[in-house]
Formats: C-alpha cells, structure tokens, sequence
C-alpha cells in the first residue's frame, strides 16, 4: 500500500471499533464507511478524520471516492446490511476485501458477492490482517 492509498473499513460492531483503533496506533492512512450521521458521530470518538456517508437505499451516493482505495474490511453486524455495503464497495478496489463475521454460514454468500476473504471470529480480534 502506497501513502496515497486509504484502508476503506465497515466498522459497526465493537470488533470494528477494535480494528481502528489497531489502525490508528500503527498510523495507516484509513477511511470509515457510516450509513447514518449518528453512526458518524459516534466513531468519531475513536479519532476517526475521514468517512464516507453512504445512503445503502439511494445508489446515486454509491459513487466512488476521489482518492485510491487498497484493502477493504467490513465487519459484519447485519448480513443484509453487510452484503448490501460489499455490493457497492467491491467494484472500488482490485484489492483485497475482507468480511469479520460471527456467522460460520455467510462464507458462501459473502464470496458469491465477491469476497476474497470470509473470516470468522468470534473475538473479533483480527489486527493480524494489517501488517
């Protein structure tokens, strides 16, 4: 990843929060995907500068953002929620995209819609993915 790339993360559970807090620490350059404004308001006590708002019913906000994505990770706290987001944000990146789940029978759904990695965690502990 080079510096003008962003992480794109999905962080709606405590997992998530986790993950970019483990960012931060390490300085990766990230942005957060949030659906709502509150959701918004909440990760930015986690420090959090870059978001992008994403309405999941009004495809003309599914617009790419201006600046280069590398890998992305969505954590999973609703399947329809979480496969609605990896529709959208699949075609932003030829890299690497990574769904966290709790649910060990997503698997098939998620790479159908173009995962390249499931991981299943019930801890949610997965830092080990950023190097």
């Amino acid at each position: 990843m080079n510096e003008s790339e962003f992480l794109l993360v999905v962080a709606p559970t405590k997992a998530g929060e986790q993950f970019i807090h483990h960012l931060e620490l390490k300085g990766l350059p990230f942005v957060v995907v949030v659906n709502n404004k509150n959701e918004q308001l909440h990760l930015t006590k986690f420090d959090v500068d870059h978001f992008i708002l994403l309405d999941t019913d009004a495809q003309e906000t599914w617009k790419a953002p201006n600046y280069s994505i590398s890998k992305i990770f969505l954590f999973e706290d609703s399947l329809s929620l979480c496969c609605r987001y990896l529709q959208i944000v699949r075609k932003w990146t030829s890299e690497s995209l990574y769904v966290i789940t709790e649910r060990e029978n997503a698997r098939f759904i998620y790479k159908g819609l173009g995962a390249d990695y499931v991981i299943y965690s019930k801890t949610g502990n997965v830092s080990f993915l950023v190097t």
